[in-house]
């Protein structure tokens, strides 16, 4: 006998209540799932297709802490918060429907929740309290120049059109022409276009990998104001390759560099998470031209690392090493490490730098002069 066909109205796992249609945020963010929360405290996203399990969870757990991603990656999952989830969700009807079937409609949705521990939730609420404060008393210039205009979004795309399915050769042939729209519409189309992009940074030649590590992070930054959560993914897959004693990571933090730098606001969480690979002398000189990459854009963000332990980087062996330091420590306006740079006012040694998808050729006396220079005009804002 058939089974006969029961709806009932979604609810919340933790408390058993119903909850209702999961809506945009109020605040304007990069998110592709909505949101909403039940009065237990708990907050949920809604995956209308039920394929996007990663990217909901990691959504719904940084809603749950106010959109403070870096407190976010820190929780353990039971020991500082709960997951549930309700399935055969079918976002049209807002209905749970048991047959995953409406008039033949097949229902995949699922709504995502997560519950932090009532400690937890209280320190979120207070760090999310003192960045605004912070926010709006924000006067000083290493803050002011952090202030980075959000993106325009992607424009929608017509959900009418023939999707372009990728494929190895298709990216290839993209990156070669240095296509970013036609990558970027085919992160839309098929989640898949990062990871074949990720795996043509395993190239020998030198100058490809950084051409493909500046594409990938172009293509990031506009596929995030639409759908953070697969940059989200490369970026974990990223750091997981560096981690692998048993994989050379070619390009990996090259693209970390490129993609954080691209939407700080978004991924500026992950930029202390670089300085784990300053121990291997093989990653560097990488590390220090990723962060040097952010700091152009949010050296704010590099203030709340350990920096002081770069300094003694500025009497290393490797000219490059201690041109990119130079560069980076100019960028931050670290005042602290004026005269060490001064002592490199001489030092004529030529290095490369690669900037966007070219190579520039500097002498570290050459970047020193301007390192004391961004020092300087900080030093005199301090002093207005």
């Amino acid at each position: 006998m058939k089974n006969p066909k029961i709806t009932t109205a979604p609810w919340c796992p933790f408390c058993g209540q119903k909850v209702g249609r999961a809506t945009d945020a109020i605040e304007r963010k990069m998110q592709e799932f909505q949101v909403g929360r039940c009065q237990c405290g708990a907050v949920y996203t809604c995956d209308p297709t039920g394929h996007n399990i990663g990217s909901a969870m990691v959504e719904t757990l940084v809603f749950a802490c106010n959109d403070n991603w870096d407190f976010a990656w820190d929780l353990m999952p039971e020991d500082d918060y709960l997951t549930g989830r309700v399935e055969d969700y079918d976002e049209t009807t807002h209905q749970v429907v048991n047959t995953k079937n409406i008039d033949g409609r097949p229902v995949r949705g699922v709504l995502y929740f997560v519950r932090l521990h009532t400690e937890i939730a209280e320190i979120a609420a207070r760090v999310r309290e003192k960045k605004d404060i912070l926010a709006r008393e924000a006067t000083t210039p290493i803050l002011a120049d952090a202030v980075e205009a959000i993106p325009t979004p992607e424009p929608q795309l017509d959900p009418k059109r023939v999707k372009i399915k990728a494929t190895k050769k298709g990216v290839q042939e993209a990156r070669d022409r240095g296509d970013i729209d036609t990558l970027v519409n085919l992160c839309f189309d098929n989640r898949k276009t990062l990871r074949l992009l990720q795996r043509l940074l395993y190239d020998v030649d030198e100058a490809r990998r950084w051409e493909t590590a500046w594409i990938i992070g172009q293509v990031c930054s506009r596929v995030a104001t639409k759908m953070p959560g697969q940059v989200s993914e490369l970026i974990h897959r990223l750091f997981e390759a560096c981690s692998d004693s048993a994989a050379a990571p070619w390009g990996m933090i090259e693209t970390l560099g490129e993609v954080i730098s691209g939407r700080p606001d978004v991924f500026g969480a992950f930029t202390r998470h670089l300085l784990n690979y300053m121990g291997d002398d093989s990653t560097q000189v990488q590390v220090v031209w990723a962060l040097s990459k952010i700091a152009a854009k949010r050296p704010d963000l590099i203030r709340e690392t350990p920096f002081f332990n770069l300094f003694h980087f500025l009497q290393h062996p490797k000219p490059e090493m201690r041109g990119i330091v130079v560069q980076l420590l100019g960028r931050i306006r670290a005042s602290e490490v004026s005269m060490q740079l001064m002592e490199l006012s001489n030092d004529q040694e030529k290095l490369i730098i690669w900037e966007d998808r070219s190579p520039v050729e500097y002498t570290i006396a050459e970047l020193v002069q301007v390192a004391l220079k961004q020092i300087s005009e900080g030093d005199k804002k301090d002093d207005k």
